[in-house]
């Protein structure tokens, strides 16, 4: 009788648990765990109405005030779709709205074109400042640079083409540009080289990358004696005995503290490193790429390198195609710089404001490239380039822009070979065995 009682009230718990019904296409969970409907986005936000009644009667918002009601604007900021209302990240909207706004008001008149085309790389560099300290991810400049290159083709389209200039072969070529761009941001997109899933919490590493680390392991405790390693390896295997090497090694030497990562416990084969705004450890991490919203690894390097070439070729052969509709019988240098008459229409003005606009993303691009270029020449990632800045163990040539830290470099024939095989297993650098 005493077992029977005892088992009742379980069963009664398991039938009491609610099932969750499914969700409609405008219903959602809300950040309180409670559901909650599109419609009802502008109800019952008291901080929202704090905020606005301090700011009408000209008292300052509080900080958290303001934290909380962006939390609470990027909570209820859904679109409906199937089995419930799917969530849109804030960032992505303001390039949609500000980039059409600012290049209309730039083609109005030259001076206007100026202000704001000077206002746009300012705002961008002081908006990736503000993120970057604060260590925040964010689909800005993802959004930004996709929202542009369509705009910029939506433009061509519209604005060039009708004119009579551009044949179908050129739009093709430039249509094809455009979706091999598409296609090279995606597969840059993907995985950098993630020492373990950025989702998938203790589910660390593949076999090859275990046996790795098993190697390393194996080879950092060689320097100590085997009293001090047996009575932390003698009670666990596999990844356990992994862990406490690393942590014995790293509590001894210093040089074994730069291959363990605390955060997320585990050893770091050489040139990997851990990523603040991913939460993970990269392989051979260059750096974290706002544009494409990821790091640029072992994996992903030759994808982001290719994407850039492609696209400074189709932005400058588009500027052309443009430049020589819209500023007939000049140059391209000259048509850029000196077009008259450019502003007597609204399409034509409108035109080379786009030009001038792509103009300037395609220079701070062709920078980026150039010092990758550099930097896989000498072998060495932006990462290892900031950091022997910082402790000025690089070698500093042409004013700065080189960087040779000499740690790495095997030549430069043999240093973009090894760039032409990354992220192959079967491949093995020597040099890159010793930290």
């Amino acid at each position: 009788m005493t077992q029977k009682g005892s088992m009742k009230p379980a069963k009664k718990k398991k039938t009491e648990e609610p099932e969750l019904e499914p969700l409609c296409c405008c219903e959602y969970i809300d950040q309180d765990g409670e559901k909650n409907h599109v419609a009802a986005c502008l109800c019952d936000c008291q901080d929202l109405d704090e905020g606005c009644e301090r700011w009408i009667t000209c008292k300052s918002i509080r900080p958290e005030t303001c934290e909380r009601i962006v939390d609470t604007i990027s909570d209820r900021l859904r679109i409906p779709w199937l089995r419930g209302a799917r969530k849109v990240n804030i960032t992505i909207i303001p390039p949609l709205i500000l980039l059409p706004g600012f290049l209309h008001v730039a083609s109005w008149h030259f001076l206007l074109g100026v202000v704001v085309l000077t206002a746009l790389p300012v705002l961008a560099l002081w908006y990736y400042y503000l993120t970057h300290r604060r260590k925040e991810q964010t689909l800005f400049f993802l959004s930004l640079g996709l929202f542009s290159l369509g705009y910029m083709y939506y433009v061509f389209l519209h604005e060039v083409v009708p004119r009579g200039r551009v044949g179908p072969t050129r739009l093709a070529i430039l249509t094809c540009g455009l979706f091999l761009i598409l296609l090279a941001l995606y597969r840059a997109k993907k995985n950098p080289g993630y020492l373990r899933d950025p989702e998938g919490g203790d589910r660390l590493f593949s076999k090859s990358q275990t046996e790795a680390l098993d190697r390393k392991g194996q080879e950092k405790t060689q320097g100590f004696s085997a009293a001090d390693v047996a009575g932390s390896l003698s009670i666990r295997t596999g990844k356990d005995e992994l862990k406490d090497a690393a942590k014995l090694a790293a509590g001894s030497t210093a040089k074994v503290k730069e291959d363990w990562c605390a955060q997320c416990q585990l050893v770091r084969p050489a040139r990997a490193w851990h990523c603040r705004l991913c939460g993970v450890c990269v392989r051979r991490m260059d750096h974290h790429c706002v544009w494409i919203n990821s790091c640029v690894g072992e994996s992903n390097h030759q994808a982001f390198i290719l994407a850039l070439l492609i696209f400074l070729l189709t932005s400058v052969y588009g500027i052309t195609l443009t430049l020589d509709t819209i500023c007939r019988d000049r140059s391209v240098f000259t048509a850029l710089f000196y077009c008259p008459g450019v502003y007597t229409t609204y399409s034509s003005a409108l035109s080379f404001t786009c030009v001038w606009y792509s103009a300037i993303v395609t220079a701070g691009m062709a920078y980026i490239l150039l010092i990758q270029l550099i930097n896989i020449s000498y072998n060495v990632t932006e990462r290892e380039v900031q950091q022997a800045l910082r402790q000025k163990t690089g070698r500093r040539l042409l004013c700065g822009l080189i960087v040779d830290t000499g740690q790495y470099s095997r030549g430069f024939l043999r240093n973009w070979h090894q760039f032409s095989t990354l992220g192959t297993r079967a491949a093995h650098h020597p040099a890159e065995d010793i930290v």
